[in-house]
Order: structure tokens, then sequence, then C-alpha cells
């Protein structure tokens, strides 16, 4: 007798053609406009911190990265900062510790007073980075403008479009956004097959991507030495390093909730920004000026000289931008986490290096991205990303891979870098 195939489900129907042209053009004029945005908002943000930190410290006599400079600097930012959050309208957006990638609709009267905080904390020296508030900003224009040049499309359209083109921005690549885009998709109930959902973002990420690499030409390529064949060795290294990061991302998401507890005792954002900015500016002079700022251009530093600093010094600059990170993002600054947390990682993983030379940096390096920015941003795909294209070499990707399961089982179901409006941690 024939056995009986138990019945399968119907597979989801394609979405036609004629449906998805129309969305080509409005993806990629919000790729355009969204890329635009942020390498204005980054290049105004340059201009100031050259002023800030070379033009000013010069004329006065000062020096660059001095211990009263670095106070003054980040603790003038932060009243800077808090007096656009208290005048602003909206006060600049909501509370930057209950926000993440997946940006909230945002009223227009809002963004102003968004872009000019993010700004200035990009050229003040806070650890954070420009991805939330950007994409917050450009969802927040898509929505406006769309709705009413083409009230057509929905709105939670527009709003994948903004986000994608954003992301895409940033890391140069589309690739970013896909995995971004699926990870979310995963946990919705969607109509219509998963290619028939990316397509239009997908182009506005490609928009963004490519108008970033046309205009400023980012690279992300760290230049560690080349990578060869990996052994067991290597192997052994990449899991281990990755659950330390892992481990040491947890340590502030633990205290990420008290640390803002504290600070909103304060009440005000005019004592709670300058304090931050205080305590941020005694941090700096702990670690060092490379422990300021998003982090990204510090890397390379920290990546062209890996013989440069001992271990226990290596290991100071993770410790201290972590904490950097997690009193930024507590106390009031506009700004993300995820290229802070590539520091953290890229300075554990040559610590590693540093008491074991047999770890070969590129294997450090990616494996200590990898497990904190699981702890910090809970997303596997994105993590897996940042820490492979950072060494560029495809056999660090099957280490990667593997590496990241022992880390996620350190991370996943315990509470997140990001608070609820009541103050409590989200899982």
């Amino acid at each position: 007798m024939p056995q009986e195939t138990a019945p399968q489900a119907p597979a989801a129907p394609a979405t036609p053609a004629r449906a998805l042209l129309p969305l080509v053009l409005p993806a990629l004029v919000v790729g355009v406009a969204a890329a635009l945005l942020l390498l204005g908002v980054s290049e105004a943000a340059e201009a100031l911190q050259r002023v800030l930190w070379q033009d000013l410290p010069d004329a006065l006599g000062v020096g660059r990265y001095s211990v009263p400079w670095m106070l003054t600097v980040l603790t003038a930012t932060g009243v800077a900062v808090g007096l656009v959050v208290w005048k602003a309208p909206g006060h600049a957006g909501p509370d930057p510790a209950t926000t993440g990638l997946d940006a909230p609709a945002l009223p227009p009267v809002v963004l102003p007073g968004l872009l000019l905080a993010t700004a200035l904390m990009l050229a003040g020296g806070p650890s954070l980075g420009p991805e939330n508030p950007i994409i917050a900003v450009n969802v927040g224009l898509a929505l406006w403008l769309g709705h009413r040049l083409v009230p057509r499309v929905p709105g939670g359209l527009w709003a994948a479009l903004a986000e994608a083109a954003t992301i895409g921005a940033l890391f140069g690549t589309p690739v970013a956004a896909a995995l971004v885009i699926s990870e979310a998709l995963a946990g919705r109930q969607v109509k219509g097959a998963l290619w028939d959902n990316v397509f239009a973002p997908l182009i506005a990420a490609a928009a963004g991507a490519i108008t970033t690499t046309l205009v400023a030409r980012p690279a992300f390529d760290l230049g560690l030495p080349a990578f060869g064949h990996p052994g067991w060795g290597d192997l052994l290294a990449a899991l281990v390093i990755a659950s330390a990061g892992a481990l040491l991302g947890m340590a502030a998401v633990y205290a990420f909730p008290y640390v803002h507890a504290a600070f909103a005792r304060l009440r005000h954002p005019m004592l709670m920004l300058p304090a931050g900015g205080l305590v941020l500016g005694l941090l700096g002079a702990l670690g060092g000026h490379l422990t300021l700022f998003k982090g990204l251009e510090e890397v390379g530093e920290l990546a062209a000289d890996p013989g440069g600093w001992s271990a226990g010094e290596f290991a100071g600059m993770a410790v201290v931008k972590l904490a950097a990170l997690v009193v930024a993002a507590c106390c009031g600054f506009r700004g993300g986490r995820i290229f802070p947390a590539v520091f953290v990682g890229a300075a554990l993983g040559l610590c590693a290096h540093a008491l074991v030379p047999d770890v070969h940096p590129a294997v450090g390096v990616s494996a200590g991205v990898l497990g904190v920015l699981l702890a910090v941003t809970r997303q596997g795909w994105v993590s897996l990303f940042v820490a492979a294209v950072l060494v560029a070499s495809p056999s660090v990707l099957a280490l990667l891979c593997i590496a990241s399961l022992p880390a996620w089982l350190l991370v996943t179901g315990r509470p997140q870098m990001q608070l609820r409006a009541d103050g409590t941690s989200v899982r």
C-alpha cells in the first residue's frame, strides 16, 4: 500500500511584475535622498569636529586631546545637545535608550531638532554612531512626503524603503539592508514571496549604497594581515573570543537600565546631558582619544598597528569604550550603538592577539566584533556581516558562522540593550 504523504502548505502566490514595477522609481528616489541626507549630516559634523578638536585648541595653544580640553568639549557638547532636547519641538525625538534600528514614525516638526542633536553629538565626541537617528529622520521624511506625493503607496512601504536605503548608505552595500529586512520579515506574517517583499527595499538600499560609494567612497576593510587557510587553533580562538565578546557585551546590557535610571533621576536634559558629557570626558581621559567619537576611524588606527599597544591597553580601551557607549546612550545623546560596538570588539580581538600571538589579528578582530554585536544588537545576520567585511577574508566567514553559535546561546532570551518607556529592559 502506498504511504500517505503529509499535505504541504501551498506556496505563497507571487506578486505580478506589473505590481512591482511602479515601485522602482519611488525606491530609487528614496535611496538617493536618504544617502544624501546621511552624507550631508556626516559632512557637517566632520567640519564642526575639525573646528572643535583641531582649529580651536590650536588657536588657544592647548593640546587637541589634552584632559582639560576633552572635559571641556564633551561637557559643552552635553550642554548644546541638552538645549536642543529641551527647546526643540518634539524634544529631538524619543529617549534614545528606547529606540533601535526599527525607527518610530516621527512627525516632521521633530526632525530638524533630531538632526541638529545628531550632528552636534557626532562632532563633540560621544561614543555613538549616526544610524538610529538618521534612519528615524529618513523614515519620517519618506512617510511625510510620500503620503502627500504618492498617497496610493502604503505608509509601511515608505518606512521600509527609507530604512533599507539608510542601512545601504551606511555600509556602502545593499547586503546589510537585505539581511536586516529578511530578519525582520521572519517574525511577521507577510503576503507573497520573500523576494517580492524585499524587491523595492533592495532597490532603495542599492541606490543608497551606490550614492554613498560614488560620493564618499567608504571602506570597511581594516587592512589587517591576510588570513590564509584556517586551522583548529583558529577555530578554537574564534569560539573563545566570540563568546568572550558576547559576555562583555552582556555585562553592558545588564548595566544599561541601572545607568539609565541614574541619569533619569536628574529629570531635566540640561542636567542629564551635561552630566553625561562630563562623565564621557573623564572616560576619554582614562581611555585616550581613540575611545572618543563613533569609533569607525579609530578602529582603523588600531588595525593599522596591531602590535602598537599592549594587551592591557587594548583591554582598557575596550572597557572604556563600552562604558562610554552605555553612558552616551543612557544620558540622552541621540545616536546608534553599532559603530562603537565594532570598536569594542576590535579592541578585544587585538587584546587576544597581544596575549596569544598565535591568534591571527583577522580572526581576533572579526570574532570579537561578532560577539559584542550579537549582545548589543541581537541581530545575527548583521553581526556576521559586519564582522566579515572588516577583514575581507572569505575563509574567516566559516569560522564566524561556527563561532556565532555558542555566542548566540549566551545572549538569546536575555535582556537587550534597549528599554521600554517605563525603563525596563526589552527581551
